[in-house]
């Protein structure tokens, strides 16, 4: 048990997740705010706010991305960009299982501006997968320092895990797609 505490804490895996996920939410920001009323219509869709407040909701989700992603880029601002990134997954995560409970699949996720991904449980694990990454990139750092080897392994990672992220994506993407053909 010691021996994957010590693993986790090691600041390898602490930025790598850290980069990754700012890649993830700086990338997710960056389409929101390129086009804010296809992302203001994603967010009036999940129909749980009062139709004055969606503006205001719209604008403010992709600045909070923003700010979490940047945030936790940086080993000394990574434990406060983690609680804004945890925040806005639990708001978001919660608007998804709400209607998905409502039967309400259809619906874009508004990931990332308008992705043509439905809403689906597979959402709420990959977001409860993301907010697990979260937790760990926030923790404090084993004490040692960063050598050269070990930024080319955090580069490595995060090419790695951004790729399966992005596969990821595109497979929940594509599958009601493909049952749809099947059928």
């Amino acid at each position: 048990m010691d021996a994957l505490l010590a693993f986790i804490a090691d600041p390898v895996i602490t930025r790598a997740l850290g980069a990754t996920l700012s890649v993830v939410l700086l990338v997710g920001a960056w389409h929101k705010l390129k086009d804010p009323v296809v992302f203001a219509g994603a967010v009036d869709n999940y129909r749980l706010l009062p139709e004055r407040l969606t503006p205001l909701v719209a604008g403010l989700l992709p600045l909070v991305e923003l700010a979490a992603g940047g945030l936790l880029l940086f080993p000394d601002t990574a434990f406060i960009g983690g609680l804004l990134a945890l925040a806005l997954l639990l708001v978001v995560t919660s608007a998804v299982g709400i209607n998905l409970l409502r039967g309400h699949t259809r619906i874009d996720c508004g990931c990332g501006g308008l992705s043509g991904q439905p809403l689906s449980w597979a959402l709420v694990v990959r977001n409860g997968l993301l907010m697990a990454m979260v937790g760990l990139a926030m923790q404090e750092s084993a004490g040692r320092p960063l050598v050269w080897a070990d930024y080319l392994t955090v580069g490595g990672a995060v090419l790695a895990l951004v790729g399966i992220y992005v596969s990821a994506n595109q497979l929940m993407t594509n599958a009601p797609l493909a049952l749809a053909v099947r059928k």
